[in-house]
């Protein structure tokens, strides 16, 4: 099947544009949280709306930055492979650096879920197990998401996908560009706990 250059690029504009949707920003502000930004970390993803104490509405936002990759990838499967890895691509920078916040968005974990659930989806049992064990034993959120997004891309190259472990691959090095912070907080032993306000 021939891929036309031009399908490909539509897919990535169109998961771009999917993935700048702030699911957090829209439902604290919907539910009266406040400026999502002024609060904790101020970023806009579901780590720091939980921050907020409503619990449902860090269900929603971890739900709709999932969901906002899972379904542009999804629909451009139907141009084959290239095309729905290019819309995975397009949501997730939609999602760090969104025209409507100044290019100001979040670190792309729930949207990293959501990009391998479209693609090949045995990855998200990696990224849960990994994320789950390390989340259990440090109670970092951050640390937890860089240790499971670091053994995806691994896990599809041994089961010989190399397409996803080169697409996870991708997105595992920005993850860590956007957790440089975090990763310094956590060298410093001052990053934020599961569960704490701060």
């Amino acid at each position: 099947m021939t891929i036309e250059p031009t399908v490909v690029l539509l897919a990535l504009l169109g998961g771009y544009l999917c993935g700048t949707i702030a699911f957090g920003l829209i439902l604290t502000k919907l539910f009266g949280l406040g400026d999502l930004r002024s609060i904790g970390s101020g970023n806009i993803g579901a780590t720091n709306v939980l921050r907020t104490g409503n619990k449902t509405v860090a269900a929603l936002t971890l739900l709709g930055d999932l969901l906002k990759a899972t379904v542009p990838v999804l629909i451009a499967w139907r141009w084959g492979a290239p095309a729905a890895a290019a819309a995975g691509l397009g949501a997730f920078l939609g999602h760090l650096f969104p025209v409507w916040l100044g290019f100001r968005g979040g670190k792309g974990v729930a949207t990293y879920i959501g990009v391998l659930l479209g693609f090949a989806w045995p990855g998200v049992l990696v990224f849960a197990a990994v994320w789950l064990g390390a989340a259990k034993i440090w109670k970092y959120s951050s640390l937890a998401a860089l240790l499971a997004t670091l053994i995806v891309p691994i896990v599809y190259l041994l089961i010989g996908n190399p397409m996803a472990a080169a697409l996870s691959g991708l997105l595992t090095v920005l993850v860590y560009l956007k957790h440089i912070p975090n990763i310094r907080r956590l060298l410093s032993g001052t990053e934020s706990r599961i569960g704490s306000k701060g």
